[in-house]
């Protein structure tokens, strides 16, 4: 079975970290972009981060929301077949529920790597609150 397994949410206060994982099963991550999504209650789904299928000479490609850049990484071990997000200095507005999906196309602009919102199905997604 192909799937897609978040976990590493929780009960936080502004200010502390969390680290998300994407574990991978049935498949390999590997030469995938993965992107990461969450979505607040009321809210639209909104894309928090992505990474490159494969690495450069600098490394993997990522890219940043606006909102979260400073605070969230993003990391790959394929060895783990898990991609990870880091959170760090978290806000109460970050709190929603995080999904990981399989990116079906990757985009450069200008040499940078931007995000894109079309993906394969996700996971159940990991819940993540930060109250204040």
């Amino acid at each position: 079975q192909v799937q897609l397994v978040e976990s590493g949410g929780g009960s936080v206060q502004a200010g502390d970290s969390l680290r998300l994982s994407c574990a991978a099963s049935g498949f390999s991550l590997d030469h995938s972009a993965i992107g990461w999504f969450r979505q607040a209650p009321g809210k639209e789904l909104e894309g928090v981060s992505c990474i490159s299928s494969i690495a450069g000479s600098t490394g993997y490609s990522t890219a940043y929301a606006d909102s979260v850049k400073g605070r969230f990484t993003i990391s790959r071990d394929n060895a783990k077949n898990t991609v990870y997000l880091q959170l760090n200095n978290l806000k109460p507005e970050d709190t929603a529920v995080y999904y990981c999906a399989v990116l079906r196309s990757q985009k450069w602009i200008r040499n940078s790597y931007v995000c894109v919102d079309d993906f394969d199905s996700r996971g159940q997604g990991t819940q993540v609150t930060v109250s204040s």
